[in-house]
């Protein structure tokens, strides 16, 4: 039996547009590295609407989310030269989405960890240690599941490794770039799953089960293992 109950496919969205441009970036003190050459992100403000709804009106968005400036990268990437250096390190040059988000753990804690997007793949990096935790490619991804609820909370399913399980108030906007950033760079179609409850591997060797429930004031989330 399929563990998600609703799938939806995510159509045809009006992203903002980033384009390659070849800039100096400016080196922080003390750092000897030369970042000269590499391309920086330039974004334009994009105000979605209730007609760019990228989950086909299945999802119950916050009044808040509903117009929305995007952004792409809130952490200005290019003055950071410990991100920079991680993605030289990787041969990615085209950030798409930067920001902070909370992580949750096998064990159940929450972390908080930077996620970049890139043009190929998905990042985690510990702003504590500026150390890169975990780097994703996007054609390792399978899903996207979310609840049917005005939570923040996201899971990115992949086969192959496990899967990460993070809430952010930018959700919309994570989602958007990773369906369209999966359907550039292979033609492939991400699929975005729907359900108030549904399952994730915490680890290789743990499988738990996310439970969502409206209650009077917002959302009651229950985690536990499976």
């Amino acid at each position: 039996m399929n563990r998600y109950n609703r799938r939806v496919q995510v159509p045809d969205l009006q992203l903002p547009k980033y384009d390659n441009v070849e800039e100096r970036v400016d080196r922080e003190e003390g750092d000897d590295s030369n970042n000269n050459g590499v391309p920086r992100l330039i974004t334009t403000e994009n105000s979605v609407s209730d007609d760019q709804e990228p989950f086909m009106g299945v999802k119950v968005r916050r009044k808040a989310s509903r117009h929305r400036d995007i952004k792409g990268d809130y952490l200005d990437v290019a003055s950071h030269s410990y991100l920079m250096k991680i993605l030289q390190k990787q041969g990615d040059k085209q950030v798409l989405f930067a920001d902070k988000v909370l992580k949750f753990t096998g064990s159940g804690k929450m972390k908080q960890r930077i996620l970049l997007i890139t043009d190929f793949a998905i990042y985690i990096i510990d702003p504590e240690i500026n150390a890169l935790k975990r780097r994703i490619a996007l054609a390792a991804v399978e899903k996207i599941c979310l609840s049917e609820l005005s939570d923040n909370f996201f899971a990115i399913i992949i086969p192959t490794e496990y899967d990460l399980l993070m809430a952010s108030t930018r959700k919309t906007e994570i989602v958007t770039v990773l369906v369209e950033a999966t359907k550039s760079a292979s033609d492939y179609e991400l699929e975005v799953a729907f359900s108030n409850s549904f399952e994730y591997n915490a680890d290789a060797e743990l499988v738990k089960v996310i439970e969502f429930e409206e209650v009077e004031g917002g959302v009651k989330t229950r985690i536990t293992r499976k």
